[in-house]
């Protein structure tokens, strides 16, 4: 099949396009720019387009399908000529759709922790030699790309994202897979720019659960009354599988997760961490593995990419970064790190960078967020609230959200740079939590002082 990708360059795109060129498919694309990683892995591949912007003159009848990425916009050049050509125009959702359809599908959908339980099924089934399609959020340990395709596995595993598919279909992703075996790991208002009211938020997961297929599955977290209570108003045909966060204990930073056989030291650590875990075990199981397997598999897994991602340790000190952005995921992280080093003061700094975060309304949001924390930062950039059209921010504004005094707020990479710098981590834990990097912070600077 000849491929053509428009916005070639973005972190799914690129990994579906390395994948359908290791299928053997003929790949083209096309973008505006393209930022590392993603163009040395295409360029690697003789994937990446020659010069940068949209050439209509690429769109031609002998091309099968154009995928279309979340960065294009509706008017753009080349979409316009596939529409008029009467193209088969696919988001990247629809593609995997089209491409899993003759298998079992597995989807992990949720408002947090989706990455980290589609990482940790993955990574049991590969410590089994079990061969599996995927689609994953995040660079995995022991894999080349974020998606694998193949004609030959029986599974497909779907990291289920509740966002637009793309700039012509405003459907969530997650209601395009069609699941098979389903897993719902918990509900939290995000994404306000598409879903303005937590009503309408929790509408998309009500229709996700509709687009199970008969008779199939659903793993949930119990522990969230929210999800739970949707779970149990449906009336699809499907068998309902409840899980809790297993018990485990803390003792001297290192976990040991309870199993039949006794405990067990993981790596990964923290309430949501080990609720993660549970969810991944019930799927795993779904999948043909038993518990004593999963937890002999577990005990290896470090975890994904950015995700507790531990940047530095010496003997009385420890730094992390996450990509934790929205409330509960930020407050999950910080209360994680407290309670795995509960006798060394917690550094917690946090930036502000997504729409939703950065909306003065959804701000009340982060009330309590970051209470686990000894000493508290929250950075956001006046300039990114201002290309994204948004209101301006106070600081005053977001003292009041986080209702905590002693909130030490940075509008400046600078200034926030030197604060961090300047400090002692004798005996201290840091915690940086963004999904951008605090206006060109390098993380392996803030390693070496450590």
């Amino acid at each position: 099949m000849r491929i053509h990708f428009i916005a070639i360059g973005g972190s799914a795109m690129h990994n579906l396009a390395l994948a359908l060129h290791q299928k053997g498919y003929q790949i083209t694309g096309s973008d505006d720019e393209i930022f590392e990683p993603s163009k040395s892995r295409l360029s690697a591949k003789g994937l990446l387009p020659e010069a940068y912007g949209w050439f209509p003159e690429k769109i031609t009848s002998k091309l099968d399908a154009v995928i279309l990425g979340m960065h294009a916009k509706a008017d753009n050049p080349e979409l316009l000529r596939a529409q008029t050509m009467n193209l088969p125009i696919y988001s990247y959702p629809e593609f995997l759709y089209e491409q899993s359809k003759a298998k079992t599908r597995v989807v992990i959908g949720g408002s947090h922790g989706k990455t980290t339980i589609t990482s940790m099924i993955l990574h049991v089934m590969h410590y089994f030699g079990k061969n599996v399609d995927y689609m994953v959020g995040a660079q995995l340990e022991g894999f080349d790309t974020m998606v694998h395709l193949t004609e030959e596995n029986d599974f497909m595993v779907l990291e289920g994202d509740e966002y637009l598919s793309s700039p012509i279909d405003r459907r969530p992703k997650f209601h395009l897979y069609k699941p098979n075996i389903a897993l719902l790991s918990g509900i939290a208002w995000d994404h306000i720019n598409v879903f303005p009211t937590f009503e309408n938020y929790l509408e998309q997961f009500s229709t996700f659960i509709a687009q199970i297929t008969n008779g199939g599955a659903l793993v949930y977290n119990a522990e969230d009354a929210q999800l739970q209570k949707i779970v149990e108003a449906s009336q699809h045909p499907i068998k309902k599988y409840p899980y809790a966060t297993p018990q485990y204990d803390v003792v001297d930073g290192v976990t040991l997760l309870e199993t039949p056989e006794g405990s067990m030291p993981i790596a990964v650590f923290g309430k949501h961490n080990l609720n993660n875990l549970e969810g991944a075990r019930w799927i795993c199981q779904l999948m043909g593995v038993d518990a004593d397997a999963f937890y002999e598999a577990i005990s290896s897994f470090k975890g994904a990419s950015k995700r507790l991602e531990k940047i530095a340790e010496r003997f009385d000190a420890i730094a992390y970064k996450d990509f934790a952005h929205s409330p509960s995921k930020v407050k999950a992280t910080a209360e994680a790190v407290k309670n795995q080093y509960p006798n060394r003061r917690l550094l917690a700094c946090l930036e502000l960078h997504t729409y939703s975060s950065l909306t003065p309304n959804f701000l009340k949001e982060y009330q309590g967020a970051l209470d686990a924390a000894d000493e508290a930062v929250v950075f956001y950039s006046p300039h990114a609230v201002e290309i994204k059209k948004l209101e301006p921010i106070s600081k005053e504004q977001i003292a009041e959200a986080f209702q905590r005094e002693d909130l030490n707020i940075f509008t400046d990479p600078k200034d926030f740079k030197e604060f961090l710098f300047a400090q002692n981590f004798e005996n201290r834990s840091l915690l940086l939590m963004s999904s951008g990097n605090y206006g060109g912070l390098d993380f392996g600077e803030v390693g070496k002082l450590f």
